[in-house]
């Protein structure tokens, strides 16, 4: 698809969409360093609170890009473009991504990339590290993207014609977990608490009703309000029931969401007839989902693609990444470009 490069492509990524500042440089499509700055700070509310992790950004940013150069051992003056974050995520954040990309690329006379955080989440897959040999999708390819705010299924068919064919309609999946958390006194960030307890718990122990949403689009408003009303319920009853059931309410409210997740996506391989299944994206991190897409291989002989764990965060690989191949393609942003906090695609 694109014309042979005569040299070495240094591409520095910069990612600041909600609370992890992180900066990456990649070497054509191998990757030589991706380092990011957490925010522990927003545990103590709960959740994210934007204008902190804006303030924070603004901290993090030159020593990550700095870190990030210095463990890919290049000068900044090798690099031949950069690419950064433009949204979706939080107006603040992103804006401190932005600029410092702009001034970057005007200081050292480079393009500029913008790149949307889900495509990238979807372009994490063609990340390579050097001595590794892993497979990549091949076009066309189905991507479940499931996050904190964003739960959706992609038709791919090329590094940059991405049809959304199922969404979801209210709370992602990643809301769900996080609600579950919360509701069972579990700490911020929720899904990763949710998904260790599971391990020892029963997945059958309770029964949740699944939403009945036509097409491939999802809903977990209603998960969330029915785990609500029945732990509120039992614990009239009992003020133990929490604690006596930690393991098995958290390995049945993980269980609920793969089952909808997975309904959804084997309705999109049956409609579509594409077997090549790729997952994205944080919550694409949880086990009881890797589990549920990797076993498809056997009983349904898909080609599955799971990313590596540092992947499935907010991180500036897949904006480097993605970045490279808008290199090749001569897509190059103006410097009026303006971050967005929702998703450009209808």
């Amino acid at each position: 698809m694109f014309p042979m490069a005569g040299k070495d492509i240094f591409i520095l990524g910069i990612e600041s969409s909600c609370d992890d500042t992180s900066a990456a440089v990649i070497r054509n499509d191998q990757l030589l360093s991706n380092i990011i700055a957490n925010q522990d700070v927003h545990t103590y509310y709960g959740g994210v609170v934007p204008e902190l992790a804006s303030r924070s950004h603004q901290q993090n940013i030159i020593p990550v890009i700095h870190a990030a150069l210095d463990k890919a051992n290049i000068k900044k003056n090798q690099i031949h473009a950069v690419s950064f974050t433009r949204g979706p995520g939080l107006l603040g954040s992103l804006l401190v991504g932005t600029s410092f990309a702009k001034a970057f690329s005007l200081g050292l006379s480079i393009p500029l990339i913008e790149v949307d955080h889900l495509e990238a989440h979807v372009l994490a897959h063609f990340i390579r590290e050097p001595g590794s040999s892993s497979a990549v999708p091949s076009f066309p390819f189905l991507c479940l993207t499931v996050s904190g705010g964003h739960t959706q299924i992609g038709l791919i068919r090329d590094y940059f014609d991405m049809e959304i064919i199922g969404r979801t309609i209210d709370d992602a999946a990643g809301e769900a977990f996080d609600k579950a958390a919360k509701i069972l006194g579990l700490p911020y960030p929720g899904g990763p608490y949710i998904d260790r307890l599971a391990k020892t718990g029963n997945p059958s122990a309770f029964r949740f009703p699944k939403p009945r949403i036509s097409g491939l689009d999802f809903s977990f408003s209603g998960l969330k309000t029915s785990f609500l009303y029945f732990v509120r319920d039992r614990l009239k009853e009992n003020p133990g029931f929490v604690e006596e059931n930690m393991a098995d309410l958290c390995a049945s409210m993980q269980q609920h969401i793969v089952d909808i997740l997975m309904d959804n996506l084997m309705k999109a391989v049956r409609q579509t007839k594409i077997t090549d299944v790729a997952i994205a994206g944080g919550v694409s991190a949880n086990s009881s989902l890797r589990q549920a897409v990797t076993d498809q291989t056997l009983t349904r002989g898909w080609q599955v693609f799971v990313p590596k764990f540092e992947y499935t965060t907010d991180n500036a690989a897949m904006i480097a990444i993605s970045g490279y191949f808008k290199y090749l393609n001569h897509d190059y942003s103006g410097y009026t470009v303006a971050p967005y906090s929702r998703s450009l695609r209808s």
